[in-house]
């Protein structure tokens, strides 16, 4: 069969990149806002960092988008190894006064600044290797068996395990959940048994639920103090539960953070407004920013920008014809989902804060051109598809699907 050429702009996923430029355009906005009446004195520094870092990210998530799924293959063990030596450096290179603030040690601190956060980076590694894990091992199956899908976990497990074990010396709670999300997710599209998803959903439920108990009464908060859980992170559910219980003390910042919203009504207060002072509303709480200049109309048209961002992810992974890159695609939608919902649910007080941003919109360069990057990775998947299905006589991992297979790994 004759293979069809595609011109450069077929290959394209405009529909992908609209919604992704405008809410970095609105970061831009919203952080003008936020920077200039929290710290004027740096607005320019901030906001020309922040411009640097976007056109940067774009830049490196247009070269992503040429990779094919060969070279990913090849380099995503590099990738991860990498991801996890720059993960060891926040251990010892961190800021005295961001660990006391926030009680994490996530960012690279060197020359009187934070650098990065390796962990922004090391999400994206860590959904490549795996997508390539999950591949290879459905793959050398012939017939698929209950033990199988255990044996995969396990396989899972041992790639999660290194990461979540550097977050928790990092004390980032928050990151290893965006992990465990990506992981999720991958472990739902494998096609792993629900007798196994099912029991270990219940259980995870459970746990959490008796966590939340736990903080409520004094014997309860003892013992998670003495497993391992840190006072700020109870606090923090105190302030998900009661956001006003102790506004002028440990939940200020939700507090303030629900009383900007609120004050936004319909439409907002107009541009440039910042009545209601919120602590690092330039980062976690941006979307009070939103809440309160553009009120319900803006926060649902950035909402409906994620909707539709995250919908034609969707569009382009169910299009796709690579096993490899539908994993990959999968762990980057967890990632970029989760990260909204967490969010945007801790600023509106559904959820506890964990000190997530807001994709394309806090600041921070390692999540902003991170995030770039995963869409570059989606973007390749549109760039290097094939519009035929040619026939393989001995197919690679990495190579696409072909018509005649019917492995059921793959729906």
């Amino acid at each position: 069969m004759k293979k069809q050429k595609l011109t450069f702009d077929s290959r394209i996923e405009y529909g992908l990149i609209l919604p992704a430029f405008l809410l970095i355009m609105i970061g831009f906005l919203v952080l003008y806002i936020a920077t200039s009446h929290d710290y004027p004195n740096r607005l320019s520094s901030v906001m020309t960092q922040q411009i640097t870092w976007g056109a940067a990210g774009i830049v490196v998530a247009f070269i992503v988008m040429l990779f094919n799924a060969k070279m990913l293959w090849k380099f995503t063990p590099i990738l991860y190894v990498l991801g996890i030596i720059l993960m060891l450096l926040p251990l010892k290179y961190f800021d005295p006064l961001t660990f006391a603030a926030t009680g994490s040690k996530n960012w690279v601190y060197l020359g009187g600044n934070n650098l990065f956060q390796p962990s922004e980076f090391m999400k994206l590694s860590y959904t490549l290797l795996m997508a390539r894990m999950v591949v290879d091992f459905q793959n050398r199956l012939k017939q698929r068996h209950l033990r199988d899908d255990f044996l995969l976990i396990f396989y899972m497990l041992l790639v999660t395990a290194p990461v979540i074990g550097l977050l928790n010396l990092q004390k980032d709670f928050g990151t290893a959940l965006v992990f465990m999300a990506i992981f999720a997710g991958i472990v739902i599209v494998s096609g792993i048994s629900w007798r196994i998803i099912l029991p270990i959903v219940m259980l995870v439920a459970l746990i959490g639920g008796g966590i939340i108990y736990l903080t409520t009464v004094d014997y309860g908060r003892d013992f998670l103090i003495s497993v391992g859980v840190d006072s700020y992170q109870i606090s923090r559910i105190d302030a998900w539960r009661d956001p006003f219980i102790y506004a002028q003390g440990t939940t200020y910042q939700q507090a303030q953070g629900q009383i900007a919203i609120g004050t936004g009504g319909l439409f907002g207060q107009g541009f440039n407004v910042a009545n209601i002072s919120v602590p690092v509303r330039e980062s976690d709480m941006i979307f009070t920013v939103i809440g309160e200049n553009f009120g319900f109309v803006g926060s649902t048209f950035v909402i409906f920008l994620y909707f539709i961002l995250i919908y034609r992810m969707i569009r382009v992974t169910i299009q796709a014809n690579n096993q490899f890159y539908i994993y990959i695609s999968t762990g980057i939608i967890m990632m970029i989902l989760f990260h909204v919902f967490e969010n945007i649910g801790a600023n509106i007080g559904v959820l506890p804060l964990t000190g997530i941003p807001l994709p394309f919109i806090s600041q921070g360069g390692s999540s902003l051109i991170g995030n770039l990057i995963g869409i570059g990775l989606v973007l390749s998947m549109k760039y290097n598809q094939l519009p035929d299905f040619p026939k393989e006589s001995k197919r690679k991992p990495y190579k696409r699907i072909t018509k005649n297979r019917t492995d059921k790994t793959v729906s």
